[in-house]
């Protein structure tokens, strides 16, 4: 009996010893897929957005030159009859007056999917950053000063930092990624980069608002997404999502697309193209926040 028992626990303990590590090493990746990196780099891209187009005086020369290129107003634009300015005309959302009526539907929408879901946590995350991120918004733009270091025209003083309406679609994308099933999470993130390259691109070529504007409105966006993914429980942490190798690269493309011709203005080439630069950058941060960063930290885990 002894030899018989003998091999038989060593056969046993080892099997046990196999699965012991795999079980207590389940919840460490879980917690290393909630960086606090994202989250500092974002906001460390707000402000060095801020302190060199804002409180530089070669900064500040750039943009208002940018200002002076082509005529003065959006109606050379190409999306000008969507934007709420046109006599007659019904804005696309969020901009002119649709801007808090999209931002109250949104909250709805974010509301209803964590209800049906039951996603407690990652629904509290969603409203979140969206509140944070639309009411950071106005509370920086109300304090933040724009000192006139070059001798601006007045018209050029009354721009805010961050853009507002560029805020809402990036805002609202980020949020919905945390309440939407995985399966259709990377196509949520397409729309919602889609729709923020249009508005972005729009905000900047009809003159409401400077690139610097609207690319620290995403970067503010991104830094309250990475905060909220960081404080979330491991339990409640976006994951990796499977979707198409080619999603990524369709769909910057497609938002590249979106750039151009939501930039576009009959008058300069110029501005038109700065404009779809600063709106594909905006719509590749997103993008990047929401799903590229799981699949990276899957390979890390993993490894």
């Amino acid at each position: 009996m002894t030899q018989h028992d003998s091999p038989s626990l060593p056969a046993h303990r080892p099997g046990v010893s196999r699965q012991a590590p795999e079980a207590s090493d389940d919840p460490s990746p879980s917690r290393t897929t909630r960086p606090w990196m994202p989250a500092l780099l974002y906001t460390l891209g707000f402000l060095t957005v801020y302190l060199l187009a804002i409180c530089t005086p070669w900064g500040q020369r750039a943009e208002n030159t940018w200002f002076s290129l082509g005529k003065q107003g959006g109606e050379e634009a190409w999306l000008y009859p969507l934007s709420g300015k046109a006599y007659g005309s019904t804005p696309l959302p969020p901009l002119e007056l649709s801007a808090k009526p999209t931002l109250m539907v949104g909250l709805a929408v974010i509301v209803l999917l964590t209800l049906v879901r039951r996603c407690w946590w990652p629904g509290c995350a969603a409203l979140g950053v969206v509140i944070l991120a639309t009411g950071g918004n106005d509370l920086l733009k109300s304090t933040l000063p724009r000192p006139d270091l070059v001798g601006a025209p007045e018209n050029l003083l009354d721009q805010g930092f961050p853009s507002g309406h560029t805020a809402i679609p990036a805002a609202l994308t980020l949020a919905a990624v945390l309440v939407v099933s995985p399966r259709i999470r990377p196509y949520v993130a397409t729309v919602g980069v889609l729709w923020l390259a249009c508005i972005a691109a729009a905000s900047a070529t009809m003159g409401g608002h400077r690139p610097s504007e609207v690319l620290g409105a995403t970067l503010l966006a991104c830094a309250c997404y990475g905060l909220a993914t960081w404080l979330l429980p491991a339990s409640a942490a976006p994951g990796a999502t499977r979707s198409p190798r080619a999603l990524p690269v369709i769909t910057l493309t497609l938002a590249l697309a979106v750039a151009l011709v939501s930039g576009a203005r009959n008058d300069t080439l110029t501005r038109s193209l700065v404009s779809a630069a600063t709106a594909f950058t905006c719509a590749a941060l997103v993008w990047y926040a929401t799903a590229g960063r799981p699949a990276r930290h899957t390979r890390h885990t993993l490894g």
